[in-house]
């Protein structure tokens, strides 16, 4: 792996407690990344901090070694069961489910309890565990407000507070679910409050200085927005072709981690029968799918026995999975925001990784946006359009397929083309 994503500073030279430094050797971690680099050295302090982060940089590990200080330093308060002293809010199970697992590595030796709460599943196991006792609360709002207003826990003792992903929040609706909760912490001058965005948007600040003690911002330079080892291409082929051009270059990729975002549902659920209709082993994760089956698409897919993985947006924030080896924008997104998320699936640690877009009929026009926002062009790529391999229509039709069959590509049976599709320029 690269180590150039690093900072100089060193974890030996941060003061920490020898149980936290046990954790972190054992995750492998030597220098800071810039996000840790710039936010340990306040938030151990301690004092509150905002940062502007995106996926993959390691801003996980900043937030849970500063959280596992401050909770060292400090006593709980007695009482009939632990209650929670530290409390985590992502927007996602996916998400909240990484955080959970970060915090069982390099709290290891802390001897912390963590208690995980996000809908979909083990209702009651999730219950029991944090009804027993528990040092750090997890998870998504839902849940989390559910368990409280039932009396599971109480917030009263926390001495620390997370919100991750802050900005993804506010585009799930999270927001009065977030200030219920906060709102029922101990008052922010008595705890340790951190913040995480992709993006620190005026809506993010305005919940910052709400609820946080003068917070110290922390930004990512604009040229730093998309990953630096990110290879960005971008092919503008007509709806007609897309598809054909989607199956044609996995087929050139070849071995690897492919994941392709598309911008609708319905439109995931067409690729994944398109592609396992051509020999491509693929599956589409949306916010729909059952837990359990969701949980078992990203195992399969870390362990590389999915090569592709298909989603929406809701799918962008929250997934870690090493060695992407493509992220494939099969539709442009309409938020420039979410192409950040999206390419940030790839090239992550320090790791390099492409990102192709197509630009279609129906989705080019939030090229200009994006661009802007990156703050540079995208390298345009070409493609020989007689190479394009003829489809296999799929059997039976899509889940859910649309209306009236508008802007279906595909071509008559055959067994596929063995030949090169496309030439990236």
């Amino acid at each position: 792996m690269a180590d150039n994503h690093l900072s100089e500073l060193r974890f030996d030279s941060l003061s920490l407690q020898d149980s936290v430094r046990a954790g972190i050797r054992d995750a492998g971690f030597e220098f800071c990344t810039p996000i840790q680099a710039c936010t340990l050295p306040i938030a151990l302090e301690p004092r509150d901090v905002a940062g502007q982060a995106q996926t993959g940089t390691g801003k996980t590990a900043a937030f849970l070694v500063a959280t596992f200080e401050r909770l060292l330093a400090s006593d709980p308060a007695a009482g009939e069961k632990k209650q929670p002293r530290a409390f985590m809010l992502a927007p996602t199970r996916e998400l909240a489910i990484q955080i959970a697992n970060d915090a069982e590595l390099l709290g290891k030796h802390t001897g912390f309890k963590i208690g995980l709460a996000y809908g979909g599943t083990d209702y009651e196991k999730q219950r029991r565990i944090i009804e027993d006792g528990i040092d750090i609360l997890i998870g998504t709002p839902g849940r989390i407000i559910d368990y409280f207003k039932q009396g599971v826990y109480k917030l009263s003792q926390v001495e620390v507070a997370v919100l991750d992903e802050a900005d993804r929040m506010f585009d799930l609706g999270f927001i009065k679910d977030i200030r219920y909760l906060l709102r029922r912490l101990p008052p922010p001058d008595k705890r340790l409050n951190m913040l995480f965005s992709a993006t620190l948007s005026q809506r993010v600040m305005e919940l910052a200085y709400e609820h946080m003690n003068e917070p110290e911002l922390v930004r990512i330079e604009p040229d730093k927005i998309t990953a630096d080892r990110v290879r960005q291409a971008i092919f503008f082929p007509s709806n007609k072709e897309k598809m054909p051009l989607l199956i044609g270059l996995i087929r050139e990729i070849g071995e690897g981690r492919i994941m392709v975002f598309v911008n609708m549902k319905r439109e995931a659920e067409r690729v994944e029968s398109y592609l396992n209709a051509n020999g491509l082993h693929a599956a589409a994760i949306s916010g729909d799918v059952p837990q359990k089956k969701r949980l078992r698409m990203l195992m399969d897919f870390q362990a590389g026995d999915l090569p592709v993985l298909i989603g929406t947006d809701v799918a962008s924030r929250g997934l870690h999975v090493p060695d992407v080896q493509c992220v494939i924008n099969y539709d442009l997104p309409q938020d420039a925001e979410d192409y950040v998320h999206r390419i940030g699936r790839t090239a992550r640690a320090g790791a390099a990784g492409d990102a192709i877009s197509f630009g279609c009929e129906t989705y080019a026009v939030s090229l200009p946006d994006i661009e802007a926002f990156i703050g540079h062009k995208i390298p345009v790529a070409n493609y020989d359009h007689s190479l394009l391999p003829e489809l296999i229509r799929p059997k039976s039709k899509p889940r859910r397929p649309q209306q009236g069959g508008r802007g279906t590509p595909g071509g008559q049976r055959s067994s596929g083309s063995g030949r090169r599709p496309a030439r990236r320029s």
